[in-house]
């Protein structure tokens, strides 16, 4: 008689998480070596661990500036953690793997399909590549661009690695910068060309790979996916919007936009609307916001980007399919429907999970971090809500946190980087199959 042996197998969900986790380890480990530290002496592991989530989760919030208490190794570090998280661990390994020649196995190509968000496992490989490619090409033509303003400013060698550094920030909508002493880019608020490139940047790292080959194979608005069309539209509208919003609220604020010229106001107000949704740069300061224009950067941060984008948020298209179920509901059919087409049941369905789970994510750890820290409440949901979207905007030192309250900022950035949905999913018990899957009578409860 042959002894069958239960063989413990991952999901990929769960390959997903644990992914990411290893590399926020490693990274934490490396950054918490004595070398990383301008000082010489350890940042902690604590502080290293913080860094590690932030630039792996591609969020952006720090404890130790990058620029004066990090040295070229701990930035090059943090670089690379970057671009792993923004692109995404498996994306990474699969390129490694076709380097050294090795098979793609199914099993993998499954866990690259879920991190890809993709409904079929035709061209995963195909398209990862694609993928690499098309990064490359943007984060190189951005660097390129920027090093005409930083090599004058900064000299040849500082001024390509400036430039490379923040395209890569950038593009993977991580929000880490250089220029010291947790500045940002205020210094650059006047200057068209670095808000441009960087707004330019974080624009076509949110949308998502699959809507840039849309928009580079077919320039007819009219040929686009659905799924294109709804995610441009989208950005399109919550970037003037918030705008919009920015330039009339913060107009007269002395500490924001009101000692601005009206070309300066403008060009900020663009730059924080495109910010605010997942990079983390910033040209203005977060905490001289009016508690309005925080509420509005807390909305833009929980939406975010767009699915399969280096990006956080609940996803723009998600935003849109929850509006289309609403209207759907309020016009009393059972269909949601767009543009002449359908949209699948399930699809609605695991938008209003991801919707919950935020939201849930959102309230909870605005409140247990407001018992712990004495920051104002709207300061605590923008860290949250900075956090979880993974944008990297603050009102407060980082730096400050209590110890537990890092722990909690680190968490919410992890769930808001590997997506709430799937981290719940790789924690949940295996779903069972539906075929022969037990159902229970149906009731109806009221509600409204």
């Amino acid at each position: 008689m042959i002894n069958k042996k239960k063989v413990f197998r991952l999901l990929p969900t769960q390959i997903l998480v644990i992914g990411f986790a290893i590399v926020i380890l490693i990274g934490s480990i490396l950054l918490a070596l004595p070398i990383a530290s301008a000082t010489g002496e350890s940042i902690g592991m604590l502080n290293a661990l913080f860094e590690a989530t932030s630039a792996v989760c591609v969020t952006g919030l720090i404890v130790v500036d990058t620029a004066t208490e990090l040295t070229l190794f701990g930035q090059i570090v943090i670089m690379i953690l970057i671009q792993i998280g923004g692109l995404g661990f498996m994306t990474m390994a699969t390129v490694i793997f076709l380097l050294l020649g090795k098979r793609i196995t199914l099993k993998e190509r499954l866990v690259m399909q879920e991190a890809l968000n993709r409904f079929s496992l035709e061209g995963i490989v195909r398209l990862t590549k694609k993928i690499i490619y098309l990064t490359m090409l943007i984060e190189s033509l951005g660097a390129l661009i920027m090093s005409i303003r930083f090599i004058p400013m900064f000299g040849w060698t500082k001024g390509i690695y400036y430039s490379i550094f923040h395209a890569i920030s950038a593009f993977c909508n991580a929000g880490f910068d250089l220029m010291g002493n947790y500045s940002s880019l205020t210094d650059f608020v006047y200057d068209p060309l670095i808000n441009l490139v960087i707004s330019g940047l974080i624009i076509f790292g949110g949308l998502g790979f699959s809507v840039i080959f849309d928009i580079f194979s077919n320039y007819n608005y009219k040929k686009w996916s659905l799924h294109s069309r709804l995610a441009v539209s989208m950005t399109i509208a919550l970037i003037f919007i918030g705008m919009l919003f920015f330039l009339a609220v913060e107009h007269n604020n002395p500490q924001t936009l009101g000692k601005l010229d009206r070309e300066g106001k403008v060009l900020a107000s663009f730059f924080q609307s495109v910010t605010s949704r997942t990079a983390g740069f910033n040209t203005i300061d977060q905490a001289g916001l009016e508690d309005t224009s925080k509420f509005m950067t807390i909305l833009l941060m929980f939406i975010g980007a767009s699915p399969a984008s280096t990006g956080g948020g609940i996803k723009t298209v998600t935003a849109v399919v929850i509006f289309l179920m609403t209207v759907s509901v309020i016009k009393g059919k059972e269909d949601i429907e767009v543009s002449n087409k359908r949209i699948a049941k399930d699809i609605g369905d695991r938008a209003l999970a991801i919707m919950f789970i935020n939201t849930s994510i959102l309230i909870g750890g605005t409140m247990i971090l407001s018992i712990i820290e004495p920051y104002p409440f709207i300061d605590i949901m923008f860290e949250i809500g900075s956090a979880l979207g993974t944008v990297g905007l603050a009102s407060f030192d980082n730096a400050s946190l209590r110890a537990i309250s890092k722990v909690i900022v680190i968490i919410v950035m992890f769930a808001g980087r590997v997506g709430p949905l799937t981290l719940t999913s790789a924690i949940a018990k295996r779903q069972s199959k539906s075929f022969g899957e037990m159902k229970y009578p149906e009731v109806r409860v009221m509600i409204g």
